[in-house]
């Protein structure tokens, strides 16, 4: 019953060229720009797990806090026998307070880009879980157009934290949760996290910590791309930049070159002005009107929201639309 990852029609060298034609593709563009789905190697998603214990980063023990406490009527809406599909597991911390919150699960799912992440999460549950059917899929779950077989006939519930929705611009959202919704079926359901719109000295906080944890996280992908794709980025010749646009009621993240230089990425030449900024990752903040036409849009309806007492963040309970 738990098969290796599911690899739907990839393989090492399909990511890299992915990788390879996205970097060149976006290095080439004006503003220049790399997908953040990218962000996330081995090393980049280990780095997202240490941002998450960082003590700006209100996001996720603010949801963990707020799972704890809904996870028994999250149970008694999900009902027994379901499968647990999470969309970017990661290291599937926060799953497991739904794995040991849900009544006698058929199977859990976890979806992610990261094969070597998802190996290690992977083997880890199964230790931790022995009765569990875990059934993980390497794939990016953008692109996904289908689930393991062996949760076939079982009602799905998706899983979807950390805000991931927000890493999204509108008409990804809208998307995602479309495709969300057909993979999870008519009576499938979808708990979602959502960071709430706050006061914008906390925003920035949150996404440039002291420890600078944020900041080798974004520069990162610069590391990937020279080994990669034999880029020769100097890392101290570039920073992160993170700041809250208001008018987008966004997060931009970049990394920004620091003087005037040269970079050579899979045999083409890029030349950075001093100050010249490649975008890698947006962060949506909602209020309760945009949760709400956002589900809509993706063919949900709102069941449940639960939120923190200071209401920085909510975890919402969809359920496919008729």
């Amino acid at each position: 019953m738990n098969g290796p990852a599911l690899v739907l029609e990839r393989s090492e060298a399909d990511d890299r060229a992915e990788f390879r034609q996205a970097v060149l593709t976006g290095l080439a563009r004006t503003p220049r720009a790399i997908p953040a789905k990218f962000l996330y190697d081995a090393r980049g998603s280990a780095l997202f797990d240490q941002i998450c214990e960082l003590p700006e980063y209100y996001l996720t023990r603010t949801e963990t806090g707020i799972l704890r406490q809904c996870v028994a009527e999250l149970a008694v809406l999900a009902g027994p026998g379901c499968a647990l599909v999470e969309f970017g597991s990661g290291s599937s911390v926060k799953s497991r307070l739904l794995l040991e919150g849900l009544r006698d699960l058929s199977a859990y799912v976890p979806i992610d880009i990261s094969r070597q992440h998802l190996d290690a999460t992977a083997a880890r549950l199964r230790r931790d879980y022995p009765g569990l059917n875990v059934q993980p899929v390497c794939a990016d779950y953008m692109a996904l157009t289908e689930l393991p077989a062996e949760v076939n006939g079982a009602p799905r519930l998706g899983f979807f934290p950390g805000s991931t929705i927000g890493n999204l611009e509108p008409a990804e959202a809208t998307a995602f949760l479309r495709r969300a919704r057909l993979l999870l079926g008519p009576t499938g359901a979808l708990v979602m996290g959502v960071d709430l719109k706050k006061d914008p000295r906390r925003l920035h906080d949150a996404y440039n910590d002291s420890a600078g944890v944020t900041a080798e996280f974004t520069l990162n992908l610069l590391r990937r791309m020279n080994r990669e794709l034999e880029a020769n980025f100097d890392l101290s010749g570039f920073a992160h930049e993170a700041f809250y646009n208001a008018a987008e009621g966004r997060i931009e993240i970049y990394f920004k070159s620091l003087h005037p230089q040269t970079v050579t990425v899979a045999g083409r030449s890029f030349a950075f002005a001093q100050g010249e900024r490649v975008h890698t990752e947006y962060s949506y903040k909602y209020d309760d009107a945009g949760i709400s036409a956002l589900a809509r849009s993706g063919g949900f309806s709102i069941d449940r929201t639960w939120t923190d007492p200071a209401r920085l963040f909510a975890v919402t309970y969809l359920e496919a639309a008729p």
